[in-house]
């Protein structure tokens, strides 16, 4: 248009970033919006998630005050959303994992923006392929390891039994399992950091980041948070994170272990307010932000 096309403002791109900082080639970064709804049983509309995280974005100012920098400075490209298969979670697990593997390979750092959880496994299992010394860190109410549910092994559910097939989890914030889920944990030896009713102490940041490899992928499902401040999701818990608990254990891992990349999870517009959305926007800038700068990956 005769060079007036700075004039308009990006359609589609995180934070509303535009060229350079949002040009693929450059970007250290790739958003990757994965809005699949497709085994949630009681609130549906986390198809919803990914497109208003990236609307609500547009408001994030780009200096952050505590790491006192421009975080998207390392350069941040927004992919068109994924389209999900229509006929199985499993074909869509499938079709982000081939993504993911490609995005790898091209050196790029993967933010995943869904959707339910289910996603989460294709991208896990195309970063198991990369790294050998990899953990999974999952930030969740929910144990989410059930064989199966309603007869769908891929269930929204059933992600994190999905995934310790492919590499160690870490959980933290549980506060919900079913009988089956803690038969699994105890046969496994396993042992997630679980906010009690009875106990009001907060998670052991120290312990946590201790049992994690050199390699971490976080994978955040939102309703790890207090429903005081995170209403929009489809199955919440009373309990659960703050904005700043979560941060100081974001930036604890941060520091001490290579972030790989991560994903956040199961936003459901329709049940809250739109700082629910604001909030998921800012702690995949934050979490960008500690994820290049806090242990100088950027410098």
């Amino acid at each position: 248009m005769n060079g007036l096309g700075d004039m308009f403002a990006p359609t589609w791109s995180f934070a509303g970033l535009a060229s350079p900082h949002a040009d693929f080639p450059s970007s250290r970064v790739v958003i990757l919006p994965v809005p699949y709804d497709g085994t949630t049983e009681w609130h549906s509309g986390t198809r919803e998630g990914p497109r208003s995280i990236i609307e609500a974005s547009v408001y994030l100012e780009w200096y952050d005050i505590e790491l006192e920098q421009e975080i998207c400075e390392i350069g941040i490209h927004t992919l068109p959303e994924l389209q999900p298969s229509m006929n199985s979670a499993s074909e869509t697990v499938e079709r982000t994992y081939r993504i993911a593997k490609d995005l790898i390979e091209k050196r790029k750092f993967i933010v995943t923006l869904g959707g339910e959880h289910s996603i989460s496994t294709g991208v896990v299992r195309a970063y198991s392929e990369k790294y050998d010394n990899l953990t999974v860190l999952q930030l969740d109410a929910h144990a989410d390891l059930r064989d199966q549910y309603q007869d769908n092994k891929f269930s929204h559910a059933c992600v994190m039994r999905r995934v310790i097939d492919l590499c160690p989890i870490v959980q933290a914030g549980i506060r919900s399992m079913s009988l089956e889920e803690q038969q699994f944990i105890a046969s496994r030896g396993m042992q997630p950091f679980i906010l009690s009713e009875t106990d009001p102490q907060k998670l052991p940041v120290e312990k946590i980041v201790g049992s994690l490899s050199e390699n971490v992928y976080i994978s955040i499902d939102l309703d790890v948070f207090d429903p005081s401040i995170m209403s929009a999701v489809g199955t919440p818990e009373p309990g659960g994170l703050l904005w700043d608990e979560a941060l100081n254990l974001l930036k604890s891992v941060s520091q001490a272990k290579n972030i790989v990349g991560f994903d956040i999870v199961e936003l459901c517009p329709g049940q809250g307010p739109s700082s629910c959305a604001f909030l998921a926007a800012k702690l995949a800038y934050k979490l960008i932000g500690y994820s290049f700068f806090t242990n100088n990956r950027f410098l």
